[in-house]
């Protein structure tokens, strides 16, 4: 990655007409007089100004060579500097990245404490393989996490090295843009220059003598600069190009970014805080068992009492029955039948809170689906 950033750092803009390169100087030559309109639109500065200004009195329209390749250097660079950041983007797969992701959410909505097992006894029966599944499902997630956030690192890593290669990118791109908008300059000073001196002269001195060959060389002069100007005319075209290339490159580094700071966050807060939950749940186990079985034990002798109870009083009524009218003791049936409806109360509510909780979850799993629908769509079309 590190020689990729290094292919785009280029030097500062510099105009070549045939084999000659234009000097950076500060001092500006005599031109013709210039559309001030036209060179404030491209906004040079002061030094590429002269630059332009140097380089304008180096063009040699009638030169069809060099006209012929005139600020083709510039699109060549462009055009290698594109086919590097494609092959640059190829190189990545992102959807990796978000795969990962996905997964690590999935694994840890998956992995679920509560069992819903039932019965009074099933403490005494299952309460040991509970504990011992859950900490093995908890050991399984917890590798498949850590697999996970490895591998997200790594992507992080190379996340962080496109984003610098992308500010390379970048400052290659603004360069050729700058070395583009100075050759379209000069081209237009030096059109300009020939079309009011020389090409005017010409068009004089075959209106006046009359001459075919007069007339040609003001033709032959016409024709060149109608050239050199669809010449021109075709670097502002590059020029464009080059123009949406910057806040493209910026647009995919601001997605490399907030993908990198989306690892970030992963790693260094939700997954501790899943793991802190865990704790929790593992603890909260154990005392919810160690409550569990005193429960039983209390029930088991509430109940063995109770029955002790019913016998004997069932004695006394059946040997009292002969002699007088006796009261009947609904004391127990009345207790057994509030906890009952206690009890049924009870499931009816934490079923009730168990179905509004999952039917609020598969909201927010739709949203959150709808809400990545919408922001890969509208990414696909602002690509």
């Amino acid at each position: 990655m590190d020689t990729e950033v290094k292919e785009f750092e280029v030097a500062a803009p510099t105009l070549t007409f045939g084999e000659a390169a234009t000097p950076k100087t500060n001092e500006v030559p005599a031109v013709v007089a210039q559309d001030d309109q036209m060179t404030d639109s491209y906004q040079l500065t002061a030094e590429e100004q002269a630059q332009v200004d140097a380089f304008s009195q180096q063009i040699d329209i009638e030169n069809t060579d060099a006209i012929l390749t005139y600020g083709v250097g510039t699109q060549k660079k462009l055009s290698e500097f594109s086919e590097n950041a494609l092959s640059s983007v190829r190189t990545k797969d992102m959807g990796e990245t978000g795969e990962m992701l996905s997964n690590l959410v999935g694994e840890l909505k998956n992995f679920d404490v509560d069992e819903n097992e039932k019965g009074l006894f099933s403490i005494f029966k299952k309460g040991a393989n509970k504990l011992t599944n859950l900490q093995a499902r908890y050991s399984k997630v917890e590798t498949n996490v850590e697999t996970i956030a490895a591998e997200l690192d790594k992507h992080q890593a190379i996340l962080l090295k496109d984003i610098k290669m992308l500010d390379k990118m970048y400052d290659a791109n603004l360069t050729y843009f700058r070395e583009l908008t100075m050759y379209i300059v000069a081209g237009k000073q030096k059109l300009e220059e020939v079309r009011n001196t020389k090409l005017k002269e010409l068009q004089a001195t075959a209106a006046q003598t009359g001459l075919p060959e007069d007339a040609q060389a003001a033709k032959d002069l016409a024709e060149k600069c109608d050239r050199f100007e669809k010449k021109i005319y075709d670097l502002e075209l590059t020029r464009t190009i080059s123009l949406q290339t910057a806040p493209q490159i910026r647009m995919i580094q601001n997605s490399d970014t907030l993908m990198s700071e989306k690892i970030q966050s992963t790693i260094v807060n939700t997954i501790p805080l899943w793991k802190n939950q865990m704790v929790i749940a593992l603890g909260v186990e154990h005392a919810n068992q160690a409550a569990a079985a005193q429960h039983a034990v209390s029930d088991a002798t509430n109940e063995l009492l109770r029955k002790n109870a019913d016998k004997l009083k069932m004695a006394t009524i059946e040997s009292a029955k002969e002699s007088e009218r006796g009261i009947v003791d609904v004391e127990t049936l009345k207790h057994t039948n509030e906890q009952l409806i206690s009890t049924i109360d009870e499931v009816i509510k934490i079923q009730a809170e168990g179905k509004q909780k999952r039917a609020e979850a598969e909201k927010e799993l739709v949203n959150i689906e709808n809400q990545l629908k919408e922001k890969m769509l509208e990414a696909s079309k602002a690509n």
